[in-house]
């Protein structure tokens, strides 16, 4: 399938990050999975071909690019290879968009030449042991005392949350306006070392063996109030306003890995002998195989014209929406079936598509479970 939405620049990147995934980390990754994480040093390494610096601006050691598509790039290859990086994605999709946004001149400085050259990395921290998706029900305060906020809380299911050198942490800076939930949160910038911060477990999930996921904790940490971001109080709105682009990275990367299982699968079933027959020769391989490539197709065209959009300011929160819920469900349809194909060989770790499956899984909750999306689209019609 061509897809114009790329340019000559585009592609010549994306061979760059393919050669880079095949020798960097694809021969690295039964390891990273068994340690629960990637080194940190891997993110020297990406930033070495430009990944990390992609959008910091060039007088700080970024490629200043504009709009997101090399980013997809990246996404697109990290899936085709059935890799994981860690948390990179989410520092450079999920939580870059905030830094570039909102950061003033003086943390630019500090921050940006360290996020260029991959020695420093970032995770964001909402979600909290009680509250789940309800940012709105967020108990972790930060209390003004002078020139600093005392920060106190705890958050889980942090992605990154163990590498990560700095994390924004969500946090009641005030208490709630009447019939307002959402007023009276910021954005906190809590750097390594910083005394009363600390790192719980590194938890162990069914999937994404090596993307560290944290437990973190604040006990009356000192942040300088230079650390925050943006305006005090107004979190919920900054965080609404980069939705689409971060349910727009786990629909491509959903998207990328549904094709690299079909492109398993077909490898599989063409190899593989059954009663003296290659699978391939079945009509139903054939079948399965067939309806899950035009699964694939329509996702496709969702995910190109949300990239068009996205970078032309366009993309809405419903059609961002529409997107991840689409390509997540066909995500985990097309992988179970391509598992499927492979047999008994499919259920081992050893084989990419049992990776791939166990990946999947969580695409349909984080950024926004499937039904938040269904509910999203349905406001989008008036319901």
């Amino acid at each position: 399938m061509r897809r114009d939405v790329y340019t000559e620049d585009h592609e010549m990147f994306r061979e760059v990050v393919r050669q880079f995934f095949e020798k960097e980390v694809v021969p690295h990754l039964p390891e990273w999975e068994a340690a629960g994480l990637v080194p940190h040093e891997l993110f020297r390494r990406t930033a070495d071909i430009g990944i990390n610096g992609l959008q910091i601006p060039e007088r700080f050691g970024g490629g200043g690019v504009e709009g997101f598509r090399f980013n997809a790039v990246v996404l697109e290859e990290t899936g085709y290879a059935a890799a994981t990086v860690g948390g990179l994605q989410v520092h450079l999709n999920t939580v870059l968009p905030y830094f570039l946004e909102y950061a003033n001149e003086e943390q630019q400085e500090r921050w940006f030449p360290g996020f260029a050259d991959g020695s420093l990395v970032s995770s964001i921290a909402m979600t909290e042991p009680g509250t789940g998706s309800d940012l709105a029900g967020i108990t972790t305060k930060a209390v003004r005392a002078g020139d600093h906020y005392v920060l106190t809380g705890a958050k889980t299911f942090i992605t990154g949350g163990i590498n990560a050198d700095l994390v924004i942490v969500v946090a009641r800076t005030a208490a709630a306006e009447p019939g307002n939930r959402r007023s009276g949160l910021s954005l906190l910038v809590v750097e390594s070392g910083m005394p009363g911060f600390s790192r719980g477990r590194n938890l162990d999930k069914m999937g994404l063996k090596a993307q560290d996921t944290a437990e973190l904790m604040f006990d009356d940490v000192r942040v300088p109030a230079a650390n925050l971001l943006g305006t005090e109080g107004d979190a919920f709105a900054m965080l609404t306003a980069n939705l689409p682009q971060e349910r727009l990275t786990i629909a491509v990367n959903a998207q990328a890995t549904a094709t690299a299982a079909v492109s398993l699968a077909v490898d599989y079933v063409k190899e593989r002998k059954v009663f003296g027959r290659p699978v391939a020769d079945f009509q139903n391989t054939k079948f399965v195989l067939a309806e899950c490539a035009t699964e694939i197709e329509a996702g496709q065209a969702l995910v190109d014209r949300a990239l068009r959009a996205l970078d032309e300011g366009t993309l809405t929160v419903a059609d961002a929406a529409k997107t991840k819920l689409f390509c997540t469900e066909m995500q985990n349809r097309v992988i179970d079936r391509c598992l499927q194909l492979h047999g008994g060989y499919g259920y081992m770790r050893e084989y990419a598509i049992s990776r791939l499956y166990a990946d999947a899984r969580v695409s349909r909750i984080f950024g926004g479970t499937s039904e938040v999306m269904k509910s999203v689209v349905s406001k989008s019609l008036g319901l």
